[in-house]
């Protein structure tokens, strides 16, 4: 029996996020799975994995922000801009907590960011760390990402040494702010630890490790009514929720439109906007959107 839902991993180092829906495959006995986001193999923290029909909605969550929790050091760069790659420069460090505080308020709001050599970005159908690994570096132009919360947490004067916490829109590299705001201090910085504390309105506190779910599956299976799993609707859960009658129930689950003045949004409805439309006993059909008069089929879980 196919489980449709998101399953709230918390994902352990060296594991890559591809390592993990090949665990969580075999233990569930179920082959269709993905994640929403990934994660290095030297970070740790929430992935969420899409099983069933979840995996649908892989390329239009709503929700694709991020908040982190970020060790660095600032004194020495490396290849990879974190702890692991290879040491390509180094520069006396002697800032003060008042000094780094200070540093980080241009690195809030919008900023532009260049994505770093050894990542996942692609350039004329190659990922950037092939590139990177290949010894070549190549051209990248910056992207403009968001910042909406980054306050320093903690920073030793005598290591030069720190944690951030981070929230941030999709596409954001901590790795990346880390260097820039060091260089911006006069030196340069590596992330030394990176841990993904939110995703898609979920949070690392509800997560479970692999060793954990496997003890799940060794023990009667994932109860779904449980804290680290949740429905396909949780992923729309920025969209408004619209009840239609049992009729139209009926008719909207067999792909046809629905009037919106036969609807409870008649007077409200906005064109385009996408709504989570649901019976009168409170079952997710699917996502609907406005479509002038009426309320077309958006996607079907």
């Amino acid at each position: 029996m196919s489980i449709n839902g998101v399953l709230l991993i918390h994902k352990q180092k060296e594991f890559t996020s591809f390592d993990v829906i090949a665990v969580v495959r075999k233990l569930i006995g179920q082959k269709k799975a993905g994640h929403t986001g990934t994660l290095d193999p030297n970070a740790t923290g929430l992935l969420p994995v899409l099983l069933g029909s979840a995996t649908k909605a892989q390329d239009i969550i709503p929700r694709q922000d991020k908040r982190y929790t970020a060790d660095f050091r600032l004194g020495a760069a490396t290849d990879t801009l974190d702890i692991w790659g290879e040491v390509i420069e180094e520069k006396p460090a002697h800032c003060t907590a008042d000094a780094v505080e200070k540093a980080l308020d241009a690195f809030r709001g919008e900023i532009e960011q260049l994505p770093p050599m050894y990542s996942a970005v692609s350039i004329d159908g190659k990922r950037l760390y092939q590139y990177a690994r290949e010894g070549k570096e190549v051209e990248r132009r910056a992207r403009t990402v968001t910042v909406y919360l980054l306050e320093l947490l903690s920073f030793d004067e005598k290591t030069q040494s720190g944690k951030l916490d981070i929230a941030c829109s999709k596409g954001t590299y901590v790795r990346s702010l880390i260097d820039d705001f060091a260089r911006s201090l006069g030196t340069v910085g590596v992330m030394t630890d990176l841990v993904r504390e939110e995703a898609c309105g979920y949070t690392l506190s509800d997560a479970i490790t692999l060793d954990e779910l496997k003890e799940i599956m060794q023990n009667g299976g994932i109860d779904e009514s449980a804290p680290y799993f949740r429905t396909v609707e949780s992923l729309f859960a920025a969209y408004p929720e619209l009840v239609v009658t049992d009729k139209q129930a009926h008719r909207f689950k067999n792909g046809n439109p629905l009037d919106v003045m036969r609807t409870e949004i008649k007077n409200a409805a906005e064109d385009k906007k996408i709504y989570r439309v649901k019976d009168k006993e409170g079952n997710f059909l699917s996502l609907g959107i406005v479509d002038e008069d009426m309320i077309k089929l958006y996607k079907h879980f």
